[in-house]
């Protein structure tokens, strides 16, 4: 499950985005700290091929792949000195994934700006020294471990102690760690401490919805150069909150019309669930029986064996095969027994490697 966690300054969109996307009811009104504790949700991912190979194999029921929003209360300068509500609720977003920094790039007086007028640059560098401020501390007591452990040549000690050295200086300055140039042997040191700041990023822009269908303003331009200039590992993407908002009070029959008629071809929340599978190398595979059809979510470069385990741990430990088909030729032979009619399931072993799309049935052994 691909778990996202929401960061802003206040009054950026972050908590209307949130409602949009979850259909929940976090307090979102027009002042700052209004949302206090922490949301979580769950999000369907839209995925029209579920609902072809359940047209097909008429199951008891279907289960989509979901993501899991994780939206804490707003940040604002010197949070990690106490200021607003301190950061208190990042510990509750380090187990994400990846984080959606909301980011305001829209111009309305009628809408306050906890720092006066809007500017993504200056926005996007003051919650990224908020995170970098929150790993710093983190950084901190396991670097004091660590070193006292490696006086003693502990091992492992000796192995993590310079990635840990590295991204304790970067942090000190300010500087998060996916600017700091970190090798991916670094990262995978750092792994354990789940810092916010080696997290990839989504920047989700809040624009007017006549940016969407038209021409982009002068602050999502300042925002796409700001994040080409740092060479992140990040993607940006638009979104209304004020029509995701009037989307989740549609039915879904609805929708379509609605975004059709703003000369809109897709939701923000589908692009940004798309944004972040991107963002992450996930992939889709799915499972098909009387019983149950459902998506699965895993990595590109999973082997069978390890989308197996997604499913249950017994799947991977006694994997013997998996019959595999491809989605497209599921639905062009009608299910499982005209693919098989047709020669076209496969029997992959443990060296396979998972596509996208792949209808797998595992067999296994425990």
């Amino acid at each position: 499950m691909l778990k996202l966690g929401i960061v802003g300054l206040p009054n950026v969109g972050k908590s209307t985005l949130f409602n949009a996307l979850t259909s929940a009811k976090a307090e979102a009104a027009n002042y700052p700290f209004c949302t206090v504790d922490p949301n979580v949700g769950m999000v369907e991912v839209p995925d029209a091929r579920l609902d072809a190979l359940a047209k097909i194999v008429q199951p008891k029921r279907t289960v989509p792949a979901v993501v899991q929003f994780v939206d804490i209360a707003g940040l604002v300068k010197g949070a990690a000195q106490g200021e607003g509500l301190g950061n208190k609720f990042l510990q509750n977003i380090r187990e994400t994934d990846a984080i959606v920094h909301v980011i305001r790039c829209f111009e309305d007086p009628d809408v306050t700006h906890v720092m006066g007028d809007p500017d993504p640059a200056r926005d996007k560098e003051i919650i990224e020294l908020e995170l970098a401020l929150a790993d710093l501390s983190q950084v901190e007591k396991r670097l004091d471990k660590v070193k006292r452990a490696a006086r003693t040549n502990d091992k492992d000690a000796l192995i993590e102690l310079p990635a840990l050295e590295r991204a304790n200086a970067a942090l000190s300055a300010g500087t998060p760690l996916w600017r700091a140039g970190l090798s991916k042997d670094e990262f995978k040191q750092l792994e354990g401490l789940q810092l916010l700041t080696a997290k990839p990023v989504l920047y989700a822009a809040n624009v007017t919805d006549a940016e969407l269908a038209g021409d982009e303003g002068r602050l999502l331009k300042a925002l796409r150069e700001t994040v080409a200039a740092g060479k992140e590992h990040a993607e940006v993407v638009p979104f209304s909150a004020k029509i995701e908002s009037e989307l989740s009070e549609l039915p879904p029959d609805e929708r379509a019309e609605f975004l059709a008629s703003l000369g809109i071809t897709s939701a923000g929340l589908d692009r940004l669930i798309l944004a972040g599978y991107h963002l992450l190398g996930l992939q889709t595979y799915f499972t098909a029986g009387e019983q149950e059809v459902r998506a699965w979510t895993i990595h590109h470069g999973d082997s069978a064996p390890q989308a197996a385990g997604v499913i249950h741990s017994d799947f991977e430990r006694g994997f013997i095969r998996a019959e595999t088909v491809g989605f497209e030729e599921f639905v062009a032979h009608a299910g499982w027994k005209g693919a098989k009619e047709k020669g076209v399931v496969r029997s992959e072993g443990k060296e396979y490697l998972v596509r996208d799309g792949d209808v797998l049935l595992f067999r296994f052994n425990v």
